[in-house]
């Protein structure tokens, strides 16, 4: 057996409990991306009934589980769901499909092409033809 010297083995523990400590406080667990993914949708939803409050453009947002459709009045659509099994929220729009992963409290495209609220704001933009913001 390699470890059969008590230093040997001591070594083997301590690497074992540092790598189980770096495990646990790297990968998020479901829950918490549960948790901050609700954050988001709701971030949105939110979002949606303020441009609808305070702008002539209507937003019709439609929650269906972890999957929030925006439609727009010339009947394009934006749909933002949870992958809990990547730990990512998709976002489709007419751009195209986009993936996002948090990163200290951010949604971050996982090609580096930004962060969620930013992009979702230029492509709610683009498909209603008014500047949208949300980015509450």
């Amino acid at each position: 057996m390699l470890f059969k010297s008590p230093k040997l083995r001591g070594l083997k523990a301590l690497f074992t409990i540092c790598m189980v400590f770096f495990i646990i406080h790297i990968v998020m667990t479901d829950i918490e991306f549960l948790d901050l993914a609700e954050n988001a949708l709701k971030r949105i939803e939110a979002a949606c009934d303020i441009i609808n409050a305070t702008t002539d453009t209507d937003i019709d947002n439609q929650r269906t589980g972890n999957m929030v459709t925006l439609t727009f009045e010339n009947r394009s659509q934006i749909i933002v769901n949870l992958q809990k099994p990547l730990q990512e929220i998709w976002l489709a729009a007419k751009r195209g499909g986009f993936h996002y992963k948090n990163s200290n409290g951010l949604w971050l495209d996982t090609k580096g092409n930004g962060e969620l609220f930013e992009m979702l704001s230029d492509f709610a933009s683009e498909q209603s033809l008014s500047r949208l913001n949300f980015k509450v």
